[in-house]
């Protein structure tokens, strides 16, 4: 009885040892699955952990080539503003430059309006005292004089034929007539300054007591002068005599109606400087001027 007493205990205790050991195998087994649950998860969360590392280098480089961008665009944008305040300025310039332009065309063309009208007037003057001072001479005469006024110069132009003998710088007797009405329009002009040119043409001279032409035209000149002083009255300080011999042609020396031309005696009546700029008339007042508009 007491033996059977004591079996029942000790099965008790094995049976409790062997329902503990269950119990502990069951903890153990739901511990290492949560452990092997929590390694998976710490796992996961460093590739996380490095994904998002990775994000965050990628949205640090962005930002930094961003910040690159921004600038090079500042930068740009100050090149542009720069460019377009010199465009700005030289626009200005320009318009001033323009100005300017327009300016002086206006001045120029008042000029050209100015001379214009001046020529115009200054040939009609030319015809009128071209024909006032021909208007004493015959029709014969006119063969062998040419008058010309240009610019307030008168021009007497008179061939060898009529005023010497062939060869000679001695005036000839027919010459007088003609002389004496040349001496009446220098004497009209008294206070203009008289030059009598030679002319020869390209023929040397065989006389002997006349070395070239140099000499032939200078002394024909100097006759003209002295006919007009002792003949005629003309004061001789008012007189030049000059010689251009062969070298101041207007015709071609190789024909005999070229020589024929050539072979003359000029007489020019000039007025003195003071005299000849008040031929001349002022420019007219900018107010009066021509602009582009009325061009």
């Amino acid at each position: 009885m007491l033996k059977h007493q004591r079996i029942i205990p000790l099965t008790i205790l094995l049976g409790s040892l062997v329902m503990a050991s269950c119990v502990s195998n069951k903890k153990y087994l739901a511990l290492q699955t949560q452990h092997q649950d929590l390694a998976a998860l710490y796992q996961k969360g460093q590739v996380d952990l490095a994904e998002s590392r990775a994000k965050v280098k990628s949205l640090e480089d962005q930002l930094e080539q961003e910040r690159k961008n921004n600038a090079a665009l500042k930068e740009a944008y100050s090149k542009l503003q720069t460019t377009l305040d010199n465009s700005i300025s030289q626009n200005s310039q320009g318009n001033v430059n323009i100005s300017k332009l327009v300016d002086e065309i206006n001045a120029s063309n008042k000029y050209i309006q100015h001379l214009v009208n001046t020529k115009n007037k200054s040939d009609s003057l030319n015809v009128v005292l071209t024909n006032n001072l021909t208007r004493s001479l015959s029709r014969e005469e006119l063969r062998d004089v040419d008058v010309k006024v240009l610019k307030g110069v008168v021009y007497i132009s008179l061939s060898d034929n009529m005023l010497y003998k062939s060869g000679s710088y001695e005036i000839s007797d027919k010459a007088g007539e003609t002389l004496s009405k040349i001496a009446k329009i220098i004497q009209d002009y008294k206070d203009y300054e008289v030059l009598i040119e030679g002319n020869t043409d390209s023929d040397p001279i065989s006389k002997t007591n006349i070395r070239n032409n140099w000499d032939l035209s200078a002394l024909r000149a100097s006759s003209v002068v002295q006919a007009l002083q002792n003949n005629y009255g003309v004061e001789p300080k008012r007189l030049t005599a000059g010689g251009r011999g062969e070298y101041n042609p207007i015709a071609d020396n190789s024909t005999p109606d070229g020589k024929a031309r050539n072979r003359r005696t000029q007489i020019i009546i000039t007025p003195k400087l003071d005299q000849f700029m008040e031929l001349i008339d002022k420019a007219p007042e900018a107010d009066n001027a021509p602009t582009v508009e009325d061009l």
